[in-house]
């Protein structure tokens, strides 16, 4: 037997179905960093292509690249290329996105720093870097599910390795994904999901999401590639 598609079999229609969920976060992410209409982003790592669809629906000039093609079942008409970014790097020219946008790709690394230093390449000048990953200090006991995840990070280390990679105005800071708790009007929200995090026993997160994704932050940065002369 071949080697086996890792998307296909772990994140098969029958294991994890499709929901509205890929479409509320890239609405927001658009919305929040004021991604318009026509911008160039490339999706890293897009895996079945749902967040890709999300930022296709809204306009946005997206493509990506992956180790798989399972996203062209969803997007088939969209830019995908098949890389290995770690040995192969990203096969795209310098200075050709305005955004570069990963979710739950750079923790899949050895090397994150060959990862960070390709999105900073093919990033425009005045671009920026979309970063969402798994916060090692509230998935610590769980992180290692997943087999395939290489590399923890914390705050601090998804900070650090975005300025030594070269960016600047650097933010990072811990995310929920729970829709309500996006809203300008959230802290009732914020602090129901504190309470269920620190309360919830955790065999409740595999019947109620929001008991998962109360307890499994996440990290959101965001960061830029100057443009040139103001560095």
């Amino acid at each position: 037997m071949g080697k086996r598609d890792y998307v296909g079999v772990i994140y098969s229609l029958e294991k994890r179905p499709y929901t509205s969920y890929p479409a509320q976060l890239t609405k927001y992410l658009a919305d929040r960093f004021e991604i318009s209409k026509g911008d160039k982003l490339l999706d890293v790592g897009c895996g079945r292509g749902e967040f890709l669809k999300g930022f296709l629906d809204l306009g946005i000039d997206a493509s990506a690249v992956d180790l798989s093609e399972s996203a062209k079942e969803l997007c088939p008409d969209v830019e995908l290329r098949i890389s290995n970014i770690e040995e192969d790097g990203i096969p795209y020219a310098d200075n050709t996105f305005d955004i570069v946008y990963s979710k739950s790709v750079i923790e899949h690394f050895y090397y994150p720093e060959k990862f960070m230093s390709e999105v900073f390449r093919v990033l425009k000048p005045g671009g920026t870097c979309i970063t969402l990953c798994p916060a090692w200090e509230y998935n610590y006991r769980i992180y290692f599910e997943d087999y395939t995840h290489r590399t923890p990070f914390m705050f601090s280390s998804l900070a650090d390795i975005q300025a030594i990679s070269g960016f600047n105005d650097i933010e990072v800071e811990y995310f929920l994904q729970l829709p309500s708790t996006w809203k300008k009007r959230s802290s009732i929200s914020r602090v129901a999901s504190t309470l269920t995090r620190v309360i919830a026993p955790n065999f409740l997160k595999t019947r109620f999401k929001w008991v998962r994704f109360s307890k499994e932050v996440m990290l959101l940065s965001t960061s830029r590639k100057q443009k040139a002369g103001n560095e």
